[in-house]
């Protein structure tokens, strides 16, 4: 907390100059640690006396001392941005941060959108990765210096939380609406950082489940409701077939039951019915309010909540027309290198009907094979499971190599 803290005292960033077309950043040095003293209780530690202690007693010591967990270091992509200059905003080159499977997507979104905002910095401009403690630091310096009557222990409260993610709570009747979870102050860095945070978990009014979801409204109302009906129904709600207990008629209800039980039960079978139709965390009349809805402006980029992770989504003005398109930043590790790859289409729920862009949306010419059908998502999570088991990996790079082959003989 302290190391953020000194970290985000730092000056504002920096102007950007025109070079041969386009904005380049200014040249600086990265933000320094707040601390480099050794840590309390290190190995190196001496007795009174000015010898080290004995061996024993040093084991003794190094177990009671937690472990110093190395700050992961997060791969930099370079992109153009905007695609097209926008009222007078000229074209510049920027760096994107990217993530492995397991990384903070909530924070690393949050930076994204701020880096291609132009409201922060990633320097040196031959930089080519950023740890959580240098970019926790741009972000802390841009909110103390730029948001009018910050809250300084808001600030350095939230951000800790980003490194694991943010446990956020979706309502289902609205794009753009969250509850708080646990203690609450998740949805706070959005609101200081002026980055709207959207979804596509909605349910349709002519749906029938729609009563029941608008009763419950959030994702955690609607479990507590799911686990209270199964405890009505003695545990018997998770494991019988729920179509057939899908009942309105009240004579056919349990005599146990009471009326208010019995409609807990239907409403909790029908919001899982729901749930489980829709695993990916987002409906195509969801889908089609975020392209539709005003409060996402043409041009926006925005925070796009789903499948339990946070994205950067842009809802782009097609040039020429008045339609728009909606696209999500790629920011997988398994793409750093793909310098064609850089959005990814949002057409559909399930991402088989998506496909890959470049920086200018050009259709992506990948170089590591033909991605079609798969989502990114799907990818990195193939690409992490490959690397995690020798011989997957050795067959993977032996089916790549005859992709190539394939593809080189066919030109």
């Amino acid at each position: 907390m302290t190391e953020v803290h000194a970290v985000a005292s730092g000056s504002k960033s920096a102007p950007y100059e025109p070079v041969n077309g386009y904005e380049v950043e200014h040249d600086e040095v990265a933000p320094a640690s707040a601390s480099t003293a050794p840590e309390k209780g290190t190995a190196s530690r001496t007795s009174s006396n000015g010898k080290h202690p004995p061996s024993e007693r040093s084991r003794n010591e190094q177990m009671r001392q937690p472990e110093k967990i190395e700050s992961p270091e997060w791969g930099l992509k370079e992109i153009l941005w905007p695609p097209e200059p926008w009222d007078g905003q000229p074209q510049r080159r920027v760096r994107i941060v990217t993530q492995n499977t397991n990384g903070p997507c909530s924070f690393i979104a949050i930076c994204n959108i701020l880096i291609m905002r132009g409201a922060i910095t990633i320097r040196p401009r031959d930089r080519r990765s950023a740890s959580y403690e240098y970019l926790a630091g741009l972000v802390g310096d841009y909110l103390v210096n730029n948001v009018m009557d910050v809250d300084l222990d808001a600030v350095f409260s939230v951000l800790p939380k980003t490194q694991e993610g943010m446990d956020l709570n979706p309502l289902f009747t609205s794009i753009s609406s969250f509850r708080p979870a646990g203690k609450g102050g998740e949805l706070k860095l959005f609101d200081l950082a002026g980055i709207k945070l959207v979804h596509g978990w909605i349910a349709d009014p002519q749906s029938s489940e729609f009563a029941a979801l608008s009763k419950a409204e959030d994702y955690d109302t609607c479990m507590d409701l799911i686990v209270a009906a199964d405890a009505a129904m003695g545990g018997k709600l998770m494991v019988e077939d729920n179509e057939a207990m899908l009942v309105e008629d009240s004579a056919a209800k349990p005599a146990q039951l009471s009326e208010e039980e019995h409609q807990k039960v239907v409403d909790a079978l029908q919001i899982r019915h729901w749930l489980d139709s829709n695993p990916t965390q987002m409906t195509y009349h969801g889908l089609f309010a975020l392209n539709e809805s005003q409060y996402i402006e043409p041009n926006e980029l925005v925070c796009f909540f789903r499948g339990s992770h946070l994205s950067v989504l842009y809802k782009r003005k097609e040039p020429g027309t008045e339609s728009t398109m909606l696209y999500t930043l790629v920011t997988d590790r398994v793409f750093l290198k793909e310098t064609d790859v850089v959005w990814e289409s949002l057409v559909d729920v399930d991402g088989h009907s998506s496909a890959f862009y470049d920086e200018n949306f050009r259709k992506a010419n990948p170089v590591g094979g033909d991605f079609a059908g798969h989502t990114s998502e799907q990818i990195a999570r193939q690409y992490e499971r490959m690397h995690s088991d020798p011989e997957v990996e050795a067959d993977a790079r032996l089916a790549w190599k005859l992709q190539r082959a394939e593809q080189e003989y066919a030109r």
